[in-house]
């Protein structure tokens, strides 16, 4: 069994859960492959002797690999998925952050729940991707991709920006906003969420389109399918906005067309049996908190 491991920090918790990983090539063959950088912050903090192999980039990995852990919270995991790409490696999660909605593997009973994901006793969901294209000749990336949103908005300025939507050539809205979240099912219950974005459920064939702070107050999210080619436009006070994807970001000039659509392969997110988006809502959303809800 080949595992690839990737975090974005080293310390007393990511060294205590890979002794706990490496404590299982005592009983199954397995090959760990742990991310260069993360390597080089472990070997900073702490004196290895494990034996393993490293990674540097998504081109020294490929599909025999059966296995990509993370160690963080669900932004570490997000950030995963440019070493996997499309190679169809499925992601689990090991939380050590604060909400979990993607990393759901947890600290407490690790020990039990990695033999599990060594037995390979997990279930693999495949979630939706959106590909963004955009003409610019100064900003440039390798890995056009998001798993949980593409977002435009403002860059240094207080004032609003004007967001001009298409869908599939059709004119939606201009939005009057800090910005605009282009949300999949995934990311959902992350930003989106948070500025008043509805929940989706993960296999739902959905994107919702979250204006931020909009200054027109009947400009409401809306679901879309996620077949439709959504372009959006940006103008300003100033020359620059901001492109996100997840956590990357990118300067574009205003004016610039950015098309965003699902893209032509899937993430494979691993997740234990007894774990679900259903119960996850309820444990990370306090649901049942209330005695009503139950």
């Amino acid at each position: 069994m080949k595992i690839a491991i990737y975090s974005q920090h080293a310390g007393k918790f990511a060294y205590s859960i890979l002794l706990d990983l490496f404590d299982l090539k005592n009983n199954y063959s397995i090959d760990f492959f742990i991310e260069n950088e993360f390597n080089k912050l472990l070997i900073k903090d702490s004196n290895l002797k494990f034996d393993y192999k490293t990674f540097s980039s998504n081109k020294d990995l490929d599909n025999s690999f059966d296995l990509m852990i993370t160690i963080g919270g669900d932004g570490t995991l997000l950030r995963s998925i440019t070493f996997v790409r499309d190679l169809g490696i499925p992601i689990i999660g090991i939380n050590t952050g604060r909400l979990g909605f993607l990393a759901t593997l947890n600290q407490d009973l690790l020990k039990d729940e990695l033999e599990k994901i060594i037995k390979r006793e997990f279930q693999v969901e495949e979630r939706t991707l959106l590909e963004v294209h955009f003409d610019s000749e100064k900003e440039k990336t390798d890995f056009k991709f998001a798993l949980n949103e593409v977002s435009v908005g403002r860059k240094n300025t207080t004032s609003m920006i004007k967001i001009k939507t298409n869908l599939d050539g059709e004119f939606l809205n201009s939005y009057w906003a800090d910005g605009l979240i282009v949300s999949t099912p995934t990311g959902s219950t992350g930003y989106s969420l948070s500025c008043g974005g509805p929940i989706m459920s993960p296999l739902s064939q959905t994107i919702a389109l979250t204006p931020i702070a909009p200054h027109n107050l009947n400009a409401r999210p809306i679901i879309i399918s996620d077949n439709t080619e959504i372009v959006l436009s940006v103008s300003g006070r100033e020359k620059f906005h901001l492109l996100s994807l997840d956590s990357r970001i990118i300067s574009l000039k205003n004016g610039t067309l950015i098309k965003i659509k699902k893209a032509n392969f899937k993430i494979r997110i691993a997740h234990l049996f007894q774990d679900n988006f259903y119960k996850t809502l309820r444990k990370k959303l306090l649901w049942g908190e209330d005695k009503r809800n139950l």
